[in-house]
């Protein structure tokens, strides 16, 4: 099989590139090699404790992309060491050089576009140009959120007679997803760094090669050596280190609730910090009067975008019931129209899964609500005609099922929209929040008044009203079982932080 990333980190040319830089004279050190079959510690790429590799699969075309480091509990505990032993140091350092060393970082990154971008259409699926607007320029925009958020956050607050002001929150671990790799990671690191934090990020190992790129960029910034550590492996092995280890003051955590669930339970002995981010069940209400068609359309698209594989996708629309027949047929003929294919075919709408694992896992709750009873009204289970290669799964509609169906209720993560229908406002907040989660949300009605008042009632982080576009500088985050804490700009930055109060 072709290994595009075995000896390189340059997802451009598929060739071996090099910085110059002093290679310290430690027998550990291991420049001889590239990335990614190597971690960032303390400033410079190390050999990791153990030979095991983790094989990172094209999406695409099933081949293997690379093998990038089986990390242990040893390794977790060098780079905490690295991380803990900078801490202190970065924290002393002006707020203001702490902005314009994330600055340097942020223009590193935009010089990397291109490469992230192509990362990560190889290891992810995203389709070329919804990879170079989503996954490459909204978070570089989300970089100089922070940026602007951070001016004036550690200015010192009078009350009385204390003065309180914030201090860094510590060593952060920081582990993230797959499904937006270079926006979920830039979310918890650039603030934890911007607040005199310091960061171990352990990606997921399904899809590791833009974090990869991001620790290149950090070199090249020029940030001190222990600020920013990278390690690769699987969740219960290098996860469980991180969020478990004493030196660790705060878990930042985007997954499933049963990998946060494991996460705060490591972390627990410690009461150190945790910021959790479990996904969503997303609900689009529309209401009598609204114009139907942009909404189902706006719906379609939040719910294949990224072939389904977005936390605060709306995958659930809920329709007046004098609409439901209609509300169908018009998400049926919508999502037919997302045909599948390679996405580095510019005109490719969807792509693949990111793996075997995650096709079985949507196919097998397409299958179960079919049997069930569900109507299938577009896509299905079968792989789409043409396409026997690759992790593809048809965009599909489901109608016809109770608002408790397990189709209904679950996160599928995956191009998969329910249609329900409601009778009337309550009974449309009955069905939007009738699940554990509260991520995100939308409301269309016929006029702004009466939307907002909808949306105010539903228990959920985020809502988008008559398709109000998201927001990198507001708070993200979820209710219920979708989570704890909040990221992006200035909110999340302040997650970062602890507050002390000095009596004088």
């Amino acid at each position: 099989m072709h290994m595009k990333y075995m000896i390189a980190i340059d997802v451009k040319s598929g060739g071996c590139r090099r910085t110059k830089r002093r290679t310290p004279p430690h027998q550990e050190d291991v420049m001889s090699h590239s990335p990614p079959q190597a971690i960032y510690v303390a400033g410079r790429w190390r050999k990791p404790a153990t030979d095991e590799l983790i094989d990172v699969v094209d999406p695409t075309t099933e081949e293997l992309l690379a093998r990038v480091p089986r990390c242990s509990p040893a390794d977790a505990d060098l780079a905490v060491e690295a991380a803990h032993a900078a801490q202190e140091d970065w924290a002393q350092v002006p707020q203001p050089e702490r902005i314009g060393a994330v600055g340097a970082l942020l223009k590193a990154l935009e010089a990397r576009a291109d490469r992230l971008t192509e990362a990560v259409v190889d290891d992810v699926g995203t389709p070329l140009r919804i990879a170079d607007k989503l996954q490459t320029h909204l978070p570089l925009a989300a970089v100089t959120g922070f940026l602007d958020a951070a001016r004036g956050v550690e200015d010192p607050v009078r009350i009385g007679n204390s003065t309180v002001r914030r201090s860094p929150v510590g060593v952060v671990a920081a582990i993230t997803p797959w499904n937006y790799p270079l926006l979920q990671t830039l979310g918890k690191v650039v603030p934890a760094l911007l607040s005199g934090s310091t960061v171990v990020l352990k990606p997921s190992e399904v899809a590791p090669l833009v974090p990869y790129l991001l620790a290149e960029a950090v070199a090249e910034a020029g940030l001190p050596p222990g600020v920013f550590n990278l390690l690769s492996g699987l969740g219960p092995e290098v996860g469980a280190a991180l969020a478990g280890h004493p030196d660790v003051d705060m878990v930042s955590f985007t997954g499933s609730i049963q990998g946060g669930q494991a996460v705060a339970a490591a972390a627990a002995p410690g009461i150190k910090r945790v910021a959790l981010e479990l996904g969503g069940k997303s609900a689009a209400v529309v209401l009598p009067g609204a114009d139907l068609e942009r909404a189902v359309k706006a719906t379609v698209s939040s719910c294949l975008l990224n072939s389904g594989q977005t936390c605060l996708a709306l995958t659930r629309l809920i329709v007046p019931r004098a609409q439901y027949s209609e509300a169908v047929e018009q998400a049926a003929a919508l999502a037919a129209r997302f045909t599948p294919g390679d996405p580095r075919d510019p005109g490719t709408k969807q792509g693949p899964l990111v793996s075997a694992a995650q096709r079985a896992r949507v196919r097998g709750f397409i299958d179960r609500a079919a049997a069930d009873g569900a109507r299938i009204a577009a896509g299905g289970s079968r792989a789409p005609e043409g396409l026997d290669r690759g992790f593809f799964v048809r965009p599909t509609v489901v109608a016809d099922v109770d608002a408790d169906a397990e189709i209904a209720q679950e996160e599928v993560f995956g191009p998969v929209l329910v249609v329900l229908p409601h009778d009337g406002p309550d009974d449309a907040i009955r069905i939007a929040d009738g699940t554990r989660y509260g991520l995100s949300g939308a409301v269309w009605g016929p006029d702004e008044e009466s939307a907002v008042a909808l949306a105010r009632r539903l228990r959920t982080g985020q809502v988008d009203i008559n398709g109000g576009a998201f927001n990198p500088a507001a708070p993200f985050g979820g209710m219920k079982l979708s989570g704890t804490g909040r990221e992006f700009g200035r909110f999340g930055l302040e997650e970062y932080y602890q507050l002390q109060s000095l009596q004088h």
